[in-house]
């Protein structure tokens, strides 16, 4: 991170960071009761946070915090190490050697939770400078982005992704391992480690309120296979590095009158497509491979949601003809509200005064909703069933237009009726 950036933030947060007087007397060391330099605590904790937010650091390195970020022509403050050791005591911070391991069992992590609880290890304030630290609120908010890219990515309640991407979403492995920490404490993810020829390690993250479900063995192929595509992206990579250093040397070679040599890297060049080529294939296969696992949860969850659907409707008395019923009346419904639209569009527009628009457009209303109240069931009761019901069943795209319903009425009609009957 650059000091300089740093330097530059600070003075904009703090607008007397100039002052002479002022700085001097925040760069003293703390003395005395509490009360006295309490104000004087919350300003550097703030500040400290402020940077660390900033620059998108939860993990800080405490020399460079007190050395760098806050060095004025080598004075450095002299309440840091103070400032450090009361927001580790409060748990404002913690150090990152005191992180628990992610890959350690649930049962460790249990057992050293209840010793830290039981026996609080008092820091000196010469150790605090020793380590790394983590800001745990910002470790929080890390956690959090992390969850959220990921569920933009997956639709399922949970996902499987290698530790190389998961590094790369933290950040760094220091980062990663406390991210996977903090979410493995809070039941939202488990550490995965198998060896098929080599060691393969990934993440399981849940998306879900609900608890995480044990690693089974499905999501350990996926995590092969995931790693499978990384190392042959990897490969394509080089390969295309090979075939841009053949080419190049071959045209290089033809210009200088190297016919020979030209000729030499031409035939490198056809051998490195060849095995691009081959490698193009493989990856194609094993991503094929994990788009039909992902439509196999698709199915599966589609199915539930049907069986979902079918069974709230025999709790709320609904049958198949009630909902066929309910199918023409919106077709009905969608119909007329298009035969409202395209008389609004081809009617003409003579020169009229304000107030007979405004009449025309208020009998219109009347009209559609006289129309929609004669379309709704009966009962409010049973409106809030059916919606529920539909919500369920995900008898449609919910982002399809009206227009788009509108287009195939008969065919959503039966299919449902035929789906419910079914069920």
């Amino acid at each position: 991170m650059d000091s300089e950036a740093v330097k530059e933030f600070i003075r904009r947060e703090v607008p007397d960071w100039d002052d002479e007087v002022v700085t001097t007397a925040r760069f003293k060391a703390f003395s005395g009761q509490r009360s006295d330099w309490e104000l004087k605590f919350q300003f550097w904790r703030d500040l400290i946070l402020k940077v660390s937010r900033q620059f998108g650091l939860f993990i800080i390195d405490p020399v460079k915090v007190k050395k760098a970020w806050f060095n004025r022509g080598g004075i450095t403050p002299l309440c840091i190490d103070h400032v450090l050791l009361l927001m580790h005591s409060e748990g404002d911070v913690v150090r990152i050697s005191d992180i628990d391991d992610p890959g350690s069992g649930r049962i460790s992590r249990l057992l050293r939770t209840v010793r830290n609880l039981m026996v609080r290890q008092s820091v000196k304030p010469e150790e605090i400078l020793e380590t790394k630290l983590v800001f745990v609120p910002l470790l929080k908010e890390k956690a959090a982005d992390v969850v959220n890219i990921l569920s933009e990515g997956h639709w399922t309640s949970t996902c499987v992704v290698t530790l190389k991407k998961f590094r790369n979403l933290c950040n760094g492995s220091n980062e990663a391992s406390a991210v996977l920490s903090h979410l493995s404490g809070c039941g939202k993810a488990h550490k995965i480690s198998i060896n098929r020829g080599e060691l393969i390690e990934g993440v399981k993250v849940s998306f879900s309120q609900a608890a995480l479900p044990s690693i089974s063995t499905l999501d350990c192929d996926i995590l092969h296979l995931l790693r499978t595509t990384e190392k042959l992206q990897d490969q394509l990579e080089v390969m295309d590095q090979r075939c841009e250093k053949s080419k190049k040397s071959a045209l290089a070679s033809l210009k200088s009158g190297h016919r020979k040599v030209a000729l030499r890297h031409a035939r490198e060049l056809k051998l490195a497509t060849e095995s691009r080529e081959k490698c193009t294939s493989l990856l194609n296969r094993v991503e094929e491979v994990l788009n039909t696992i992902a439509d196999s949860e698709s199915t599966k969850m589609v199915s539930e949601a049907i069986k979902t659907g079918a069974r709230v409707m025999k709790d709320v008395k609904i049958s198949a003809d009630d909902v066929h019923d309910y199918l023409e009346e919106l077709e009905e419904t969608i119909e007329s509200q298009k035969q409202v639209e395209k008389a609004l569009e081809s009617a003409p527009y003579p020169d009229t005064d304000d107030e007979n628009i405004e009449e025309e457009l208020l009998e219109l209303e009347m009209d559609l909703e006289s129309e929609s109240s004669q379309v709704l069931p009966a009962t409010s009761d049973t409106a809030d069933s059916l919606t529920e019901m539909f919500s369920e069943l995900k008898l449609g795209k919910t982002k399809q237009t009206l227009e788009e319903q509108a287009t195939e009425p008969a065919r959503m009609k039966d299919s449902g009726k035929k789906i419910l009957e079914a069920a």
